[in-house]
């Protein structure tokens, strides 16, 4: 097996499909599988060895019934009411576990960017362009890839925002 073929092994296959599909096949060499989980920002930091900030995390929630994926860096929060005000939402909740597998085909703990089984908007919070690399699971709770934050908000189809708890 080659060094990428066991690259493409570490990622969901759909998630290494949606990078063939991409013209991403650089990433797929990228991609890093940890024996131990990755399903937290704290444990995908920790396993690469990088600030917590550099995580992406790849959070669905429910605006008004219909999913919409969040992307935000590991070291902030999601404000809901921000992200409420930005989709004109009556109301926003997290996500439970199957509406994320149904929306995504992945699991919590593992949800990419992109790559996902259905269409859903994206909101990207500006925090992520602090960073000249971030890493965002590749589809499984213990892998992971880098990728410059504008590619892959780009790919991802995101929508920048402010959607960050603010410092109190």
């Amino acid at each position: 097996m080659s060094t990428s073929d066991t690259a493409a092994s570490a990622a969901h296959p759909r998630f290494a499909e949606a990078l063939r599909e991409l013209g991403l096949d650089a990433v797929t060499g990228r991609i890093r599988r940890f024996p131990d989980a990755t399903r937290t920002a704290a444990e995908a930091a920790a396993a690469i060895g990088c600030g917590l900030g550099e995580i992406v995390k790849s959070l669905v929630f429910e605006a008004d019934g219909v999913p919409v994926l969040v992307l935000m860096d590991g070291a902030s929060r999601v404000d809901v009411e921000r992200v409420r005000q930005e989709l004109g939402a009556a109301a926003v909740k997290r996500a439970g576990a199957d509406a994320v597998r149904e929306t995504t085909g992945y699991a919590i703990g593992g949800v990419p960017p992109f790559g996902h089984r259905t269409k859903t908007r994206v909101l990207a919070d500006r925090g992520l362009l602090a960073h000249a690399v971030v890493w965002a699971a590749a589809g499984t709770p213990h892998s992971v890839f880098p990728m410059d934050p504008t590619s892959l908000i780009t790919h991802a189809g995101g929508t920048l925002v402010d959607v960050r708890e603010r410092e109190a």
